[in-house]
């Protein structure tokens, strides 16, 4: 098969494509990244927080919901700026690879809140939180766009189950984060809680730019971005997505509980498990451990045998897993 290098459109071929294993180990290593950082947040603001001169500054509970939920807030707005400017100017690859060096800075910048450094922790604490925010948030509406691009006519019944493994990765990475970061905030301190996190970001980060030649690169649109976004059909199929966006903002504000309230509630209660504490931080690792446990019983259990009485379409599956 001929490479990829600088295609931009995916060659018509029945083989996975080339580009899949470094956007999966991107992937892997990114969520862990994200997770790992924010499963200790809750935690390390109302436990470990300190001042200049190593006082205690800790945040009351209700202040380190504000200040988890307006990262969230952040992480969920600049999907739309960098969806906007990939696809008028930079392309996917490009937003991906230079956002993720902000990603890495704002993992820097966390890692100094335990370090000698004269600047008061809580600007550390904004300074990194925005940084991953504008990183981590502006490259989410690039990668799994980018998965898609790599696919043609040829291999795009593949398109489907490499999204499960896909998303396996994301959550692989999520529950193996979520359960070692509490453990280091604990035994090693913020330092080691944040700066692993960040070594992974670089790690992801490497993993991409090594599959810069085998990537299928679709250029950005440039001005006809404008024409085709704010056309009929353009301003149609946004519309015709708008109930869904409302059913799933209401489900992202009660998930995102799970990183603020959940973990703080979990200080108060129970967690002994077969004679084995479990820290509340790590109560969130459940999720992704749940999703990967489904992802091959949908995958080869339950989305089959439901194709057989109707066409299950992406969008139906979203609206199925709402009802439920």
């Amino acid at each position: 098969m001929a490479k990829y290098e600088h295609l931009t459109a995916p060659p018509d071929t029945a083989e996975l494509p080339k580009g899949i294993p470094y956007i999966i180990g991107n992937e892997a290593a990114e969520r862990f990244s994200f997770y790992g950082m924010k499963a200790v947040l809750a935690v390390f603001m109302t436990k470990f927080l300190l001042d200049m001169h190593d006082k205690p500054a800790y945040m009351s509970d209700e202040d380190a919901k504000i200040w988890i939920h307006n990262f969230g807030t952040a992480v969920y707005f600049f999907p739309i700026v960098g969806a906007f400017i990939s696809d008028w100017l930079t392309g996917k690859y490009r937003m991906i690879l230079s956002l993720s060096l902000v990603y890495c800075a704002g993992h820097a910048v966390l890692a100094l809140i335990d370090m000698p450094v004269a600047v008061e922790p809580r600007q550390l604490l904004f300074w990194g939180l925005a940084l991953i925010a504008i990183g981590a948030g502006g490259i989410k509406p690039c990668v799994s766009a980018h998965v898609g691009d790599q696919f043609g006519t040829g291999n795009h019944h593949r398109l489907s189950r490499m999204f499960s493994w896909f998303y396996f990765s994301i959550n692989l990475g999520a529950m193996v984060s979520t359960i070692l970061t509490p453990i280091l905030l604990d035994e090693f301190g913020p330092a080691w809680a944040f700066g692993v996190p960040g070594a992974l970001m670089a790690l992801a980060t490497l993993a991409f730019w090594m599959g810069r030649k085998v990537f299928v690169h679709i250029p950005p649109a440039g001005n006809r971005f404008f024409s085709e976004t704010f056309s009929w059909e353009g301003i149609r199929a946004v519309v015709n997505l708008v109930p869904l966006y409302a059913f799933i903002a209401v489900f992202w504000a009660l998930f995102d509980q799970t990183a603020s309230a959940w973990v703080l509630q979990a200080e108060d209660i129970n967690r002994h498990i077969f004679g084995w504490e479990i820290r509340s931080s790590q109560i969130q690792a459940a999720n992704p451990f749940l999703v990967m446990f489904f992802i091959p019983v949908f995958s080869y259990a339950i989305y089959p045998f439901l194709s057989r009485f109707f066409q299950l379409t992406p969008l139906r599956k979203i609206g199925l897993g709402l009802f439920v």
